[in-house]
């Protein structure tokens, strides 16, 4: 059968399931990095999020360097660190200590948003002007930081200079394309919850991509939602706790990672549907077979260079097992 050929790596929010506890979430995400890295995932990003109860994904590099220090060889890193909400070089200073302790496994992906509500983006009171708009200006400030001795100002990251941490720019409207591009650094797009200019972005970045000291040519990863499963029914009805998350994100209710149901018009009415599904419509889902002509499509059409799935399953095995899946579609199996 033939192979996809294409690196896959997971995107972890670390939501809180109903019933656990923080601690719970914690101990889950640990435990989904050690399983997929026995799979042969390339990556495992965890995410930032600030003042929701239902996720604990606020002090990231702090999950990170607890899942460096309970994993041997896969790939750890930020989907993303959102930079309005922190110094750059304090940045530099924590992703450089974990290169440092577990060399060549950090990756640093970097958001422009705050990942979170104005309300609690000022009460992170990095600065009182919008740090938005230096979002440039600061990834080029980490950039510096992680390079060369010589190439270096008086401001310094010690430890960080040198250690060379690849930079991804992360993505959910076209802006951050054209500064993936100017910059010549791979680009991450956000298909898993904002799809709608996932086209439009990708034609973009390679378009106007920059070769650099980074990268000579574009690098292409996109991160979708996979609900992978022994047969289509079975990943429909796991499907349902998705489709309670975005529909949490439309109601701005802050429910826990919830059981799937039966009967999602149950629990939905008809305008939820439709912008929980808008969100949420980037999507692998099925058996085997189904996701494997799904991914097919998906690879003819934009030939990405990596995909990084996001799985919201109640049962962790079934989301191993989910993950199991979509490794034996790319490896061919």
């Amino acid at each position: 059968m033939a192979t996809i050929h294409l690196p896959v790596s997971v995107l972890n929010l670390a939501p809180i399931r109903k019933g656990q506890g923080p601690k719970q979430a914690i101990d889950a995400m640990v435990d989904l990095a050690q399983a997929v890295e026995k799979m042969g995932y390339q990556r495992y990003w965890i995410a930032e999020h600030h003042n929701t109860p239902t996720l604990v994904s606020s002090a990231t590099s702090i999950l990170i360097k607890h899942t460096l220090e309970h994993t041997n060889h896969i790939r750890v890193g930020s989907g993303g660190i959102m930079l309005p909400n922190h110094s750059p070089l304090v940045v530099a200073e924590q992703f450089g200590t974990m290169a440092t302790i577990y060399p060549n496994r950090v990756d640093l992906g970097l958001g422009r948003a705050p990942g979170t509500d104005m309300m609690t983006a000022n009460a992170l009171r990095r600065s009182k002007n919008d740090s938005v708009y230096t979002f440039p200006d600061d990834v080029n400030a980490l950039l510096s930081y992680f390079g060369p001795e010589d190439q270096q100002s008086y401001v310094r990251a010690y430890p960080g200079v040198g250690t060379n941490i690849p930079i991804f720019i992360l993505g959910s409207s076209t802006d951050s394309a054209y500064l993936a591009a100017r910059l010549g650094l791979p680009y991450v797009f956000a298909s898993h919850f904002a799809p709608r200019y996932m086209e439009e972005a990708i034609s973009i970045y390679r378009d106007r991509f920059q070769p650099s000291e980074y990268l000579d040519k574009p690098y292409m990863m996109v991160c979708l939602n996979v609900i992978a499963a022994e047969t289509d029914e079975e990943a429909k009805w796991l499907a349902t706790t998705m489709q309670q998350f975005f529909l949490n994100v439309v109601r701005g209710s802050r429910n826990q990672l919830l059981p799937p149901v039966e009967n999602m018009d149950e629990v939905w009415n008809s305008m939820e549907k439709e912008m929980a599904t808008s969100m949420s419509n980037v999507t692998l889902m099925g058996c085997k077979a189904t996701v494997r002509q799904q991914l097919t499509s998906f690879q003819e059409k934009y030939n990405v260079e990596e995909l990084m799935a996001v799985s919201y399953i109640y049962d962790p095995e079934k989301q191993k097992r989910s993950y199991e899946i979509l490794k034996e579609v790319v490896d061919g199996k």
